[in-house]
């Protein structure tokens, strides 16, 4: 791999990280109709990268002039994501909203830390499980809550 440009190497990784992103963003957008979708897991999940391939940019320039570790901006990435995803979630009364955006915003920025670590195949599984889990539980969720109305309606508790 001596041939490929070390610089192109970063930018298709924070592609990757920005399309992995978009793409688990776009269920929120358009399944769920939250206001964080697309653009904001996109750019969630690409800054993960970029921190992180920053990170380890700096490390290997450094490398035995200053003690520096990857895994501190890493870790600094996952505080910042808590931040924006705490602002995300609303109580209003008994309910909240906003905790399955927040999650998600969550794993997007490990999925952009994992693609800049070079973890592809790692990332591309975990993008899917994501969908998986936010396509899948949705239409399982809504299965529930339209059965629990039918039985709750009909005043049928042995079906409880």
């Amino acid at each position: 791999m001596d041939f490929v440009d070390p610089t192109s190497t970063l930018m298709l990784k924070l592609l990757l990280a920005a399309f992995l992103g978009v793409i688990v963003g776009t269920e929120r957008a358009l399944m769920a109709n939250q206001a964080a979708g697309s653009r904001t897991f996109g750019l969630v999940s690409l800054g993960s990268c970029l921190f992180v391939l920053t990170g380890m940019s700096v490390d290997s320039q450094f490398i035995g002039l200053v003690n520096f570790d990857p895994a501190r901006v890493l870790a600094s990435v996952v505080q910042g994501i808590g931040f924006l995803g705490a602002g995300l979630i609303i109580f209003k009364g008994d309910s909240l909203h906003g905790v399955t955006t927040a999650a998600g915003l969550w794993v997007a920025a490990a999925v952009g830390a994992v693609v800049a670590f070079g973890m592809y195949q790692i990332a591309i599984f975990s993008t899917l499980l994501t969908l998986a889990i936010f396509f899948g539980m949705w239409y399982v969720e809504n299965t529930f809550k339209h059965w629990f109305i039918e039985v709750k309606e009909r005043g049928d508790s042995r079906s409880l």
